[in-house]
């Protein structure tokens, strides 16, 4: 049910006319309450599309009534009047349910530097709302809404001691951190806070899509939104809490990653022995963006030269000369020498793990990214077409 699977929140998607190959795409998800606490992350991206510009101002003070959310245009560079198309549609949710357009939250994702058709936007907005509901037919129809290049909608439940966690994420290119990636949309009906919440989502987005780095390309209109409900009456303590969050980002982490454009490999590149956090991850986000490397994943090429050639481009503390690398457990690489045969490594696996043993220090951390196939390229040669 995702969206919809937590106490105090109904959903719906409907066609409002704005993709092209037509279908779902404008999704409202609301907040019943009682409590109506927030937390949001943006893209990093200085680039920031209108619908981050608006929601950015509405999540400031930590109280969200309800989120809009559209596919079919990413209302970015859109000038004045795209900021306007976004205040216009918080204002057309915030008459429909009876609340405030600063407790409105806007999404948008799609093609970037066309303006969206407002009036069609605003009536999607208003069938959406007049269709609201808590099932999970209602959440599959918000999930399937904001829907691009996705091949499948990406929902995630997670529950414990009478409170639950439900998620819905799109997202199958551009996926690269910015303390958030893609678009994700998180409720609960555990009784916290706004500062609970932005704690522990900002501890959840950074080990999960702050990791998930499919092509290094960050969109201009990334945003993870938690929404609080209460009406489980139950508080949970923080720790607890983001450790439940914290899974269910992954899983949806870990569905964007399966089904990134074109990919026909879902890497793991886990870095162990660094000096520091920081280290680990630099490491990883070097291997994720190597064009090399995922090259010669597609082509079912073991090739850890190009492992080590770009993990010698960071700032990281090792010795490169003392690094392990192995493939899908077979260790191809000892101390910066050749180990086991390249011909003992089965590739022809959707699923690939590297592992890189620094033997720098204590810390660790495992970034998810995909192959470079010739689909990846055809596809976003095509997008605007």
């Amino acid at each position: 049910m995702s969206v919809t699977a937590a106490k105090g929140f109904a959903a719906a998607g409907v066609t409002a006319g704005l993709k092209t190959s037509g279908g779902l795409d404008l999704a409202v998800v609301a907040n019943r309450g009682p409590a109506k606490s927030a937390a949001v992350v943006f893209t990093s991206n200085r680039a920031k599309a209108n619908p981050v510009l608006w929601s950015q101002q509405v999540a400031a003070d930590g109280v969200v009534e309800a989120i809009v959310l559209n596919s079919g245009g990413a209302n970015c560079f859109t000038g004045p009047q795209g900021f306007q198309t976004s205040h216009a549609t918080a204002e057309e949710a915030a008459r429909a349910l009876g609340v405030s357009a600063g407790d409105v939250l806007v999404c948008s994702t799609g093609l970037i530097g066309e303006q969206l058709p407002r009036e069609k936007v605003l009536a999607g907005v208003r069938q959406a709302v007049s269709s609201l509901a808590d099932d999970a037919a209602a959440a599959d129809s918000a999930a399937r809404a904001i829907m691009t290049t996705d091949t499948r909608p990406k929902t995630a439940v997670r529950s414990a001691d009478g409170w639950t966690i439900g998620g819905m994420a799109k997202g199958a290119g551009m996926l690269a951190p910015g303390l958030a990636t893609m678009l994700v949309v998180i409720t609960t009906d555990a009784a916290l806070g706004a500062g609970e919440l932005d704690a522990a989502l900002r501890a959840a987005t950074r080990v999960s899509f702050d990791r998930l780095d499919s092509d290094g390309c960050m969109s201009t209109n990334d945003q993870v939104t938690l929404l609080a409900s209460g009406a489980s009456g139950l508080a949970p303590t923080l720790e607890s809490f983001t450790a439940a969050l914290t899974e269910l980002c992954l899983d949806l982490a870990r569905q964007l990653q399966a089904d990134a454009e074109g990919a026909s490999h879902d890497i793991d590149i886990e870095v162990t022995g660094a000096a520091n956090e920081r280290d680990a991850v630099e490491v990883a986000r070097s291997v994720a963006r190597s064009n090399l490397f995922k090259a010669a994943i597609f082509g079912n090429d073991p090739n850890w030269g190009r492992v080590l050639s770009a993990i010698g481009t960071t700032s990281a503390e090792f010795d490169p000369y003392a690094v392990d690398v192995s493939m899908n457990g077979v260790r191809v690489c000892h101390a910066g020498e050749p180990d086991r045969s390249r011909d003992e490594v089965d590739l022809t696996t959707r699923a690939v793990h590297v592992l890189i043993e620094l033997h720098a220090g204590p810390a660790s951390a495992t970034l998810l990214t995909n192959d470079l196939t010739h689909d990846y390229v055809h596809e976003n040669s095509a997008y605007s077409s």
